[in-house]
């Protein structure tokens, strides 16, 4: 046989090897990304019109109004999340220090919970809406809680944190966009 005979019959050997390869780097570039870093069409984006009642016990509720004027913070919560009750006393913290305002956006909660979570662990939070239904979320394209929005004087969406927060991300993150919008 020849070698280019020889060659043909090899080469349909190769696809497999070839595929593996394709799906190996695939993966490996996968694995580099950080998922906190989904993108959302909303950055960048006015924050979307809504009104939230106040969670129970509280008297300030949080709408799209409220989010313009000043740089802010808003934190998706929810009595029943474990990763909420975690980043927790960084809320706590941030609030006391007045860096910038905090405001709750309560996800899917029962009215008497987030009060008593509230109650229980402190209330870092100047406004905090009561987001019963999972709307305001939906319109905020809340994949999960905790979230959470750095808002610009504006009232645009300038960033988005996909689970807990923490020390790292609040000194790397956070509190550097806080500074710089308030700059502006």
């Amino acid at each position: 046989m020849s070698e280019a005979g020889e060659a043909t019959l090899h080469r349909p050997r190769l696809w497999p090897l070839a595929i593996f390869v394709a799906i190996g780097v695939l993966l490996g570039v996968g694995l580099t990304l950080d998922p906190r870093e989904i993108p959302s069409p909303l950055l960048d984006r006015p924050v979307p019109p809504f009104e939230l009642a106040p969670v129970k016990g509280r008297t300030l509720g949080l709408a799209s109004g409220d989010l313009r004027g000043e740089v802010s913070v808003v934190n998706v919560f929810a009595s029943w999340c474990t990763a909420c009750r975690d980043e927790h006393p960084l809320w706590m913290q941030l609030s006391a220090e007045r860096i910038v305002p905090v405001h709750g956006l309560n996800y899917k909660d029962r009215p008497e919970d987030a009060a008593r979570w509230l109650a229980e662990l402190g209330d870092p939070y100047r406004r905090t809406g009561a987001d019963i239904d999972g709307r305001v979320g939906i319109d905020w394209g809340v994949y999960g809680v905790p979230e959470t929005f750095i808002i610009d004087k504006r009232g645009v969406i300038r960033s988005k944190v996909i689970g807990a927060i923490t020390p790292r991300i609040v000194e790397q993150r956070l509190l550097p966009l806080v500074r710089q919008l308030q700059s502006e």
